[in-house]
């Protein structure tokens, strides 16, 4: 699965925020997908406790919700998108989700319009980054550097530009957590 042979990542859990009502299904389910396969325990947090849909019917039951995330206890952030993401765009618990996994070195991730809600939080000035092309702007009005790509890497932060790259994100995401281990 995804060029995924050989990576365990047993024992490390990652911190999937998706919003209350149509973030966007591969972009969730790509990378949930994957990181189950390689053995990392995948947690779901949002505005919310009630299930949360996808734009095309898939269905999430957080298990938290922003104001109760510990940063600390993740390797890993995901902000997923879709249009509801646009909900953490402005999101104080949001924002500081993000701003701790950069001081605390984690692995910080986003896909489409969740890059948002990351260059809002000001984490992505000076940093490489994409996103879907609605959000290009944005991005770059809050400093960060827009590279026209499916996927980008800076440091411990990754970006997608959106739904049809969700599989490329998913792996570049697994094997960025395994090189930690190594």
């Amino acid at each position: 699965m995804l060029d995924l042979v050989g990576i365990d990542l047993t024992g490390m859990d990652v911190l999937m925020v998706v919003a209350s009502d149509e973030f966007r299904d591969e972009e969730f389910r790509e990378p949930a997908e994957a990181l189950a396969h390689v053995k990392a325990g995948v947690f779901v947090a949002s505005s919310s406790k009630t299930a949360s849909t996808g734009m095309k019917g898939h269905t999430v039951s957080p298990d938290m919700l922003l104001s109760e995330v510990d940063v600390s206890k993740y390797a890993a952030v995901i902000f997923v998108g879709g249009v509801g993401a646009a909900e953490y765009f402005d999101d104080t618990a949001a924002h500081e989700i993000a701003r701790e996994a950069v001081k605390q070195n984690k692995l910080l991730c986003s896909i489409c319009i969740a890059s948002s809600t990351l260059a809002n939080a000001g984490v992505l000035k000076g940093k490489k980054a994409t996103c879907w092309p609605s959000e290009k702007g944005n991005l770059e009005a809050h400093g960060a550097i827009y590279v026209d790509d499916d996927v980008v890497r800076d440091g411990n932060i990754i970006t997608s530009d959106g739904p049809e790259n969700a599989r490329a994100f998913a792996r570049i995401i697994c094997h960025t957590l395994a090189a930690t281990r190594e």
